[in-house]
């Protein structure tokens, strides 16, 4: 008895030196540490693309109204950043890509859901979405102009279409991945059809879904990027609108300059996802990569 009593004590220290030890690896850098981890490769990286470019500016190679220096740009995009007229065209732009990517969402979420759980549509329509995903997004917008003119709703009808497939074969890889002893547990606690998907599989397919979401956003922006630069609409200035006058006024700093600006949003918002999906690891007790 006491042998016994003396190898469970043991086996509990080992398992408690164990606990200890994992819990003082999980002890990370401060803050600051973090946030200049993050910081400096991405500093280092936009200084080594300044040096380049000014490098092939003074080669020679094109003359500076086809490609201006970096000063000259930012010159440039400081000024406009003092303008109305740039905001303006923001907030257009913003507001067209919210809307569309919402939309899409929306419809991605119920194509998904309904694909993902129903074996007929799965065999109806799932090379379907997977080809709409791969289809570029310029090639929609001859019909949609046909469909809708140049408008509002042909620049939105090709954002949706860029951008739900991504999200619903996101839906419909998490539904496909998720753990069958999570499904046989929600049997056993009785949960129906409904309660099932709402509280077991649609949690266990969030690191897909959230996958899908990011691919769809960078659809949706590029597809409304490039409705944008052929759907022109009178009186309502957009960050493509410049990107158009600035091309037919061979204005090669504000060109650029608005070029930069979308870049910027781009990598805001990809940062973004990368802080949800980072609560997500945090949230499932993930290792984060280093």
């Amino acid at each position: 008895m006491a042998a016994e009593t003396a190898v469970r004590g043991s086996g509990a220290d080992q398992l408690a030196g164990l606990d200890a030890l994992e819990l003082a690896g999980t002890g990370g850098p401060g803050l600051l540490s973090r946030v200049w981890g993050r910081v400096w490769p991405m500093l280092t990286a936009v200084g080594l693309v300044l040096v380049a470019w000014q490098l092939v500016v003074l080669s020679g190679r094109w003359p500076e109204y086809v490609l201006a220096g970096p000063i000259t740009t930012f010159q440039e995009l400081w000024a406009r950043l003092g303008t109305a007229e740039f905001y303006q065209a923001l907030a257009t732009t913003m507001r067209r890509a919210v809307t569309g990517f919402a939309l899409a969402v929306l419809i991605g979420l119920i194509v998904g859901a309904a694909v993902s759980r129903v074996r007929i549509l799965r065999a109806a329509f799932g090379s379907l979405i997977t080809g709409l995903q791969t289809m570029p997004s310029i090639a929609w917008f001859p019909f949609a102009i046909l469909l809708f003119g140049l408008t509002e709703s042909a620049i939105q009808f090709v954002v949706i279409l860029g951008a739900a497939p991504s999200v619903a074969n996101g839906l419909i890889a998490g539904v496909d991945y998720t753990p069958p002893l999570l499904l046989r547990a929600g049997k056993v606690l009785g949960l129906g059809r409904l309660q099932m998907y709402r509280h077991v599989i649609l949690p266990a397919s969030l690191p897909s879904f959230l996958a899908g979401l990011k691919q769809g956003w960078a659809f949706a922006w590029r597809s409304l990027m490039a409705g944008e630069l052929m759907v022109i609409i009178a009186y309502q200035a957009s960050l493509g609108e410049q990107l158009h006058i600035a091309r037919e006024l061979s204005d090669s700093p504000g060109l650029i300059g608005t070029m930069i600006v979308i870049l910027v949003i781009g990598v805001v918002i990809d940062l973004l996802f990368e802080s949800a999906d980072t609560a997500l690891r945090r949230r499932w007790g993930l290792r984060q990569p280093q």
